[in-house]
């Protein structure tokens, strides 16, 4: 039997992390035609329901839930913005933090967006109980990387 291959860790076939990138940006890319209706990108989908769900916040809350840096979710917000979906507003009790909260535009289309989930169902592929495990794995891993990365 000959010696174990030195390079067997860096071969792509091995790694863990690939298959959940490709993923990852398959599901984006399938994402791009029902969101193109409701005209979002699938970040501000994400940031959008977010708001729907929970509300005004500040920008820094908002980051945190999303997993976005500040270089990344300002711009972002300030398209939503520009779209007529949310206000940012700085209150006057502290300036130093923005308030992100959404317009009646940006209520109303978490309506439309109920078409989102039917478009994309299937996209995966994947039985429901697989489905259910599988969100379970990622969201635990994420709940680690997010500890450790503090």
């Amino acid at each position: 039997m000959g010696m174990p291959d030195k390079y067997e860790s860096i071969r792509l076939a091995n790694q863990l992390c690939f298959p959940l990138y490709a993923c990852a940006k398959e599901v984006v890319r399938q994402y791009r035609k029902p969101l193109g209706t409701l005209n979002l990108t699938y970040t501000q989908y994400v940031v959008m329901m977010v708001l729907w769900e929970s509300g005004s916040m500040t920008e820094g809350e908002l980051g945190r839930k999303v997993h976005l840096d500040s270089g990344t979710l300002t711009p972002l917000l300030k398209r939503l913005e520009k779209q007529g979906l949310i206000d940012r507003v700085r209150p006057e009790s502290n300036e130093r933090k923005l308030l992100i909260s959404l317009t009646e535009a940006g209520d109303a289309l978490k309506e439309q967006a109920l078409t989102v989930p039917c478009a994309m169902e299937g996209c995966l592929n994947l039985p429901q109980d697989e489905m259910i495990q599988l969100k379970a794995l990622l969201d635990k891993a994420l709940g680690g990387m997010s500890r450790s990365s503090r």
